[in-house]
């Protein structure tokens, strides 16, 4: 490995040098909200090599940056799709840690672990999005999702304790079943790189050895299980609410948001780059996932009365949302429609969700509940949380001037320029249905609180206020202005289908 090849993981590399930086930092410094600091100020560093990594991109946007003889070229593809979901990572990481400030302040929880463990997880999502074999994928997810599952038991209580077990058990179930997809994958294709694969299958003749066609459906099914288990979509969703309601809410903001976007980041690489040559139905494959999704997603919501689980079924019908993008992708032609239509949704969706996860965890601190009905008269108690949550459920529902309308529009008529005109209905016909749990908890927020129960004024610190703005902004911007960010989509989906050419 030379001086190029470190350059070339130099985002990587300083996170997680920011990681251990913030770990030792605790043991030293008896001011513990340096502690906050040293992680945030750090994540300049990554974000300037990241910034330099793109700026040496001075040919056409479909060029990866890794040379072909680097030890990294099998192993490591650096291109602006990569590089897109740096900054996505690098962006939600900012704002969970100015968001956690309160929480870590109040909980009393090691600072230097709890931030350590946020940065380790986002090195491995950034390395996760650059994945390029299947040995990398597999290192990058559980260093990605390790983390994560002690980050789910850091609240130190029952609920917590019993998310991170669940998460954990998830988590290895999932990665067992993926690698079991994998050695399919590989045995039948002489090759672990998404290239190698790609040119294995589409070399080999299906009829040279017996059953060969069923055994890659089977590797393929495997990795799909294992993909939907990160994914969050049905039926592999069940873990989901129960997680989300134990762990701590700004670790659940970094789980819903980060982890998401970054795994499907690793499917749309997978099979537009490794499998997207194989004679086999994803369109439909994928449609009726999405379809279930958000149906699924959307009616257990209703139902909810605990605000996360709620958004744990959320996030269940978002993904299937976005999965309706993934369906919609053509493997013809240069319409990249439908993979910039999945990036775009991702910002938006992210910004959206970590205005209201932020926002909720600073009103279950206030409150003392997570209860839905609890937040009867909230909008006199905490003006500026119920004015936050209120533009984050606007946004969800998919009602403008929020991104996430755009981002509808988007998908949607992918989906119908795919000839999926019937998976576009029942995503407007669920974005409808999702407005009725939405509103109710708006419509509670504004109604009278009729047990006169005093709460204790919280004080709110600065750098919390500061993330629920900026995401807020970010949110209600995408919808007014979005032209920016689908240009930079468009331009990371370019990158993506052009290493494919």
């Amino acid at each position: 490995m030379n001086f190029n090849d470190i350059y070339l993981l130099s985002p990587q590399i300083s996170i997680a040098a920011v990681a251990i930086l913030t770990i030792l930092g605790d043991l030293v410094i008896a001011q513990k909200r340096a502690v906050m600091l040293i992680a945030l100020i750090g994540l300049i560093v990554p974000l300037g090599f990241a910034l330099s990594l793109v700026s040496s991109v001075n040919v056409a946007p479909d060029v990866a940056l890794v040379d072909s003889s680097s030890i990294l070229s099998s192993s490591f593809s650096l291109s602006l799709f990569s590089l897109y979901f740096n900054f996505l990572v690098l962006g939600v990481l900012a704002i969970v840690v100015l968001g956690s400030s309160d929480y870590v302040r109040y909980s009393g929880v090691p600072q230097g672990e709890y931030f350590g463990l946020l940065l380790l997880s986002a090195s491995g999502m950034m390395l996760l999005a650059s994945a390029e074999n299947l040995i990398t994928i597999y290192i990058a997810l559980e260093l990605t999702t390790l983390p994560l599952a002690a980050l789910a038991a850091f609240a130190f209580n029952g609920k917590s304790a019993e998310s991170g077990i669940k998460f954990l058990i998830v988590s290895a179930l999932s990665s067992a079943v993926m690698l079991y997809g994998m050695a399919f994958i590989y045995g039948l294709s002489g090759s672990i790189t998404l290239e190698g694969i790609s040119a294995g299958f589409m070399n080999a003749s299906l009829n040279t050895m017996p059953y060969q066609q069923y055994g890659i459906l089977v590797g393929v099914i495997l990795l799909l299980v294992g993909f939907g288990f990160k994914l969050s979509v049905v039926p592999f969703h069940m873990w989901v609410p129960d997680v989300y309601e134990g762990s701590p809410t700004p670790v659940v903001a970094f789980l819903s948001v980060a982890s998401k976007a970054v795994a499907f980041a690793l499917v749309l690489r997978f099979f537009y780059v490794g499998l997207g040559d194989l004679d086999l139905n994803w369109v439909l494959l994928f449609a009726v996932i999405s379809a279930l999704s958000m149906t699924v997603g959307n009616l257990l919501a209703i139902s909810q009365t605990n605000i996360k689980r709620l958004f744990g079924y959320s996030t269940i019908a978002h993904a299937g949302y976005i999965l309706a993008g993934v369906a919609a992708i053509s493997y013809t032609g240069d319409s990249y429609i439908g993979v910039s239509s999945v990036l775009f949704y991702l910002v938006a969706y992210g910004a959206a969700n970590l205005t209201a996860l932020l926002a909720i965890s600073q009103i279950g601190e206030l409150l003392g509940s997570d209860d839905i009905d609890s937040y009867a008269g909230l909008s006199r108690k905490a003006p500026f949380f119920t004015g936050a949550l209120v533009i984050s459920l606007i946004a969800l529902i998919g009602i403008p001037p929020t991104g996430i309308f755009i981002a509808k529009i988007y998908v949607f008529t992918a989906a119908v320029e795919a000839g999926l005109m019937w998976l576009a209905i029942i995503g407007v016909i669920n974005s409808v249905v999702s407005a009725y749990y939405y509103v109710r908890v708006i419509r509670v927020m504004f109604k009278n609180d009729d047990s006169n129960k005093e709460t204790d004024p919280m004080k709110t610190g600065l750098f919390v206020k500061l993330a629920i703005v900026v995401s807020s902004v970010i949110t209600v911007w995408l919808g007014i202005m979005p032209s920016w960010m689908l240009g930079m989509a468009e331009i990371a989906a370019v990158s993506l289908v052009g290493l494919v050419k």
